[in-house]
């Protein structure tokens, strides 16, 4: 199909999980990809896979300086990218809320809502410089609009994704910049047990399934898809949505 034939992405937490899957579909799809991630060798073991349209950078999207040098190896190497998904996240474990401290509280945040500021403050500039504008998506959850006993710090950050999102797309919309937001439930992804608060037992995850009215959590593959389409020109005009990828959880 190639629906991003010609664009360039930005992906964050590239590394696994959602982004993983996000990126291998841009490939797909005919995109070139900056694979951005904490963890280095996992940017550069799937860059490794994915060919020369893909291109690892190491990446703390919570550090001003290193998303500042994402940004421009993504224009060194390709170009001004065309989209950034803005993927990248971390939770506490489901818990009491008084029981999360305050660095995994600063940690979370940083991570999940300041990572949003940091990369609007790189790449937007250049997006205006161009001028044909460009598309952020965002990554965030549906504990943001249904909150899970256990995780409120975590819920309110993305919380704070789904506001920021609503809120970029009116500002930037007169410069064709598109701003959505997808809200996966929760994922067969590394961060599962921390999310569930218990050990990955398949008893423990029909708890969290019995949940979800259409009956499992959500793959990489499922929030690809969304991605996908978000990022095309077949949503030219969706600007401010949050889609949720949920199964039925919000309905």
């Amino acid at each position: 199909m190639a629906a991003l034939k010609g664009k360039i992405a930005i992906v964050t937490g590239a590394g696994g999980g959602f982004g993983e899957g996000i990126a291998r579909a841009y490939i797909r799809e005919g995109a070139k990809v900056v694979l951005a991630d904490i963890n280095l060798d996992a940017a550069e073991r799937l860059a490794k896979e994915l060919g020369q349209d893909a291109s690892p950078v190491a990446c703390d999207v919570s550090k001003a300086d290193q998303v500042e040098n994402m940004v421009n190896h993504t224009i060194k190497t390709y170009g001004v990218p065309d989209i950034l998904v803005n993927n990248a996240g971390t939770t506490h474990s489901s818990q009491p809320m008084l029981d999360v401290d305050e660095a995994t509280f600063d940690l979370i945040y940083a991570v999940n809502v300041k990572s949003i500021y940091l990369t609007a403050k790189s790449l937007i500039p250049h997006l205006r410089k161009r001028g044909t504008g460009g598309c952020i998506i965002n990554v965030s959850s549906t504990a943001g609009v249904r909150p899970r006993p256990g995780l409120t710090w975590y819920n309110g950050t993305k919380g704070a994704v789904n506001t920021l999102t609503r809120s970029m797309a009116i500002e930037l919309g007169p410069d064709q910049i598109r701003v959505n937001a997808i809200l996966p439930v929760m994922g067969a992804t590394g961060l599962l047990e921390r999310f569930m608060g218990m050990p990955d037992t398949p008893e423990n995850r029909a708890k969290v399934i019995a949940t979800i009215p259409i009956g499992r959590l959500s793959m990489p593959e499922d929030i690809a898809g969304a991605a996908v389409y978000l990022a095309s020109d077949a949503a030219g005009l969706v600007t401010g949505v949050e889609l949720p990828i949920d199964g039925g959880r919000t309905a």
